[in-house]
């Protein structure tokens, strides 16, 4: 198939339903309970369920954060379309943090996937580059069909969990529930070192701009809230009540069983399947149930790698689109897929793994990368004036944010090799981006936001001319003035009608008096406005300009001013300059300078001098 160049009024395929979302995010998300029960056991033991249920609570609190991102954000990019509202740079700095985070998820899902299908160590790094080569090849025809066999994947681990669930209730206890540790920074160390396997969510808001689009939705303005609600929530349920009840299971064993669980903290929901399958079925029977569940999770970290790949290329697609990578990486295939994005997002996780020779290299690096994009992601959200939140959603948003961001410098502090892993892809990408802006012909500069609102792209728009037909124009006369003379031309050029107003200003007005001078005030009548009338009447007629004289008589000149510029439906009102003395403007004040403050901003005010 030849490429397709990306021009305006060409889109991605929206072709990906609920279902298929709900299934790439639990590809990511859902294998979370398949290790972090046993990194909550080794963090604090038996004396973890306090833990665990805390990173169920947050859990749940981020999923619902991000139905309301991908409400706000319906054409993808995740954590880089949330920044780029408040700054590129900041945008660009998420952006590059998911990169890290999915790029590590791809080789380390791999090589535990590889692990629990039965693969020995020692083939473990080629088999997992083999099995990243088949997820790209897979993704080569569209996120449909490799959505199609994550949900064929999702359905049989979330059987599975059911399973093990049931056969340890029977069985759950609290006996030896041991109390937290009494100094609360332990505690949060271990809550920091779980949350690291709980990090998933920002999948399905990167895959916004592929999903069905609602009912009511439009091509210029796409909503996805039902395709995405309905794709996070049982997701998020399944998750969060699957962590909760599989951790109780595990710390329902004797603790004559220590031992035992820190030598299958990789593969503690195969251990727990052989146990309580054991227990209810008999040892035979344990151990096939063992064995079932290791196949199934390992077909479920498989479509960990899947989910990866589709939301870095979705990732790549976005920064390419908006000039902070190369114009040649938004490029699609026939099917609608980028194709360079697709090679990067592949190539890059099997050269990690070509440098990296054991799976607790690739561990430690999990984390650091998609909780600093979300902690970004949620941060630029609440700070977002501009954004439509309602204020319980801000706040909700803004404290999930608090937390994110000390779990992120909690992460720094603690793990080293993370953070230096962290700053590389940083510098990496910072330089890459440098370049292109370089190739694109782009450079960045500091200006204060007068200069900045000069060059908005609005601009354009108001620099437009307007030279429509039909235009009314008023002209409030004072005498026989230049302004006048500015009114006709621009009357003519404009084609529009000419109103000229004349106010004659009475310093005593009597309420119970309006509708006797109304009927008595006519322009003929008044010396000084007959005159400009009757000129303004002869120079239009030469000029093809209709001239309307409009007389008034007020004690305040600038409210009658503005009330027959409205009453009439004026484009524009041309004031001359004032002529009144320093004491006037003092003590009634300036007629300009009132009906400048209250004039509407559909009429165009120009002043005269």
């Amino acid at each position: 198939m030849a490429d397709l160049p990306v021009a305006p009024g060409v889109h991605r395929p929206r072709n990906v339903d609920w279902k298929r979302a709900a299934a790439l995010l639990y590809g990511d998300w859902g294998t979370s309970k398949a290790y972090v029960i046993g990194l909550a056991f080794i963090a604090a033991g038996f004396s973890s369920l306090p833990i665990i249920l805390a990173v169920c609570v947050l859990t749940a609190v981020v999923a619902y954060n991000y139905i309301i991102v991908c409400e706000h954000f319906p054409d993808g990019g995740g954590v880089y379309s949330a920044a780029r509202r408040q700054s590129r740079f900041l945008a660009s700095t998420g952006a590059l943090l998911l990169v890290a985070n999915f790029m590590v998820t791809a080789a380390l899902s791999g090589w535990a996937a590889v692990s629990y299908l039965g693969v020995p160590t020692r083939y473990a790094q080629i088999a997992t580059m083999g099995l990243i080569l088949l997820v790209g090849v897979i993704n080569f025809f569209g996120p449909k069909h490799s959505g199609s066999v994550s949900l064929w994947l999702a359905i049989p681990a979330v059987v599975v969990v059911l399973l093990i669930v049931g056969l340890s209730a029977p069985h759950l206890t609290t006996v030896y529930l041991e109390p937290r540790h009494a100094d609360l920074g332990p505690t949060w160390v271990a809550f920091v070192g779980v949350i690291l396997a709980l990090s998933g969510v920002e999948a399905v808001a990167n895959i916004t701009g592929v999903m069905k689009p609602d009912a009511d939705s439009t091509l210029e303005k796409p909503k996805v809230t039902r395709t995405a609600t309905k794709a996070i929530v049982p997701v998020a349920i399944e998750v969060v009540l699957g962590t909760a009840l599989l951790g109780w299971a595990m710390l329902s064993l004797p603790k004559s069983f220590s031992g035992q669980l820190e030598a299958h903290k990789e593969d503690m929901l195969r251990f727990l399947a052989e146990h309580y399958g054991s227990l209810v079925i008999g040892p035979g029977g344990g151990t096939i149930f063992g064995l079932v569940v290791g196949i199934v999770f390992g077909l479920l970290l498989f479509s960990a790698v899947n989910t990866a790949i589709v939301a870095l290329i979705g990732v790549i697609y976005m920064m390419a689109q908006d000039g902070e990578m190369p114009r040649q990486l938004a490029r699609l295939n026939g099917h609608g897929v980028p194709v360079i994005p697709l090679f990067v997002a592949t190539g890059i996780p099997i050269l990690i793994l070509a440098v990296t020779k054991q799976f607790e290299g690739l561990a430690g690096l999990y984390a650091i990368g998609v909780v600093g994009a979300i902690a970004v992601n949620l941060g630029a959200c609440t700070f977002n004036k501009r954004l439509d939140l309602r204020w319980f959603e801000r706040a909700v948003m803004g404290l999930t944010f608090v937390v994110l961001a000390a779990v992120e410098l909690t992460i720094a502090k603690t793990k080293p090799d993370a953070l230096f892993f962290a700053m590389c892809v940083l510098g990496v990408g910072y330089g890459l981006r440098a370049y292109s802006h370089k190739l694109s012909g782009l450079k960045t500069v500091t200006v204060t936001r007068g200069v900045a609102a000069m060059v908005t792209p609005n601009l354009a728009t108001a620099m437009q001319p307007r030279l429509d037909e039909g235009e009314k124009i008023m002209v409030a006369a004072r005498g026989i003035t230049p302004v006048l003379g500015f009114a006709l031309e621009e009357a003519q050029l404009r084609k529009a009608v000419l109103c000229v107003l004349y106010v004659k200003e009475v310093a005593v007005y009597f309420s119970a008096a309006p509708s006797v001078l109304e009927r008595r005030a006519k322009w003929q009548d008044d010396p000084e406005a007959n005159a400009i009338m009757s000129l303004m009447v002869k120079e239009g007629a030469e000029r093809g300009v209709c001239v309307l004289p409009v007389y008034a008589v007020s004690e305040d000149a600038a409210a009658t001013i503005l009330d027959l510029s409205a009453t009439m439906g004026v484009d524009y009102l041309l004031i001359g300059a004032s002529q009144r003395s320093a004491m006037t403007h003092l003590l009634r004040g300036s007629v300009v300078t009132n009906v400048a403050a209250q004039l509407p901003d559909e009429i165009r005010l120009v002043i005269f001098g």
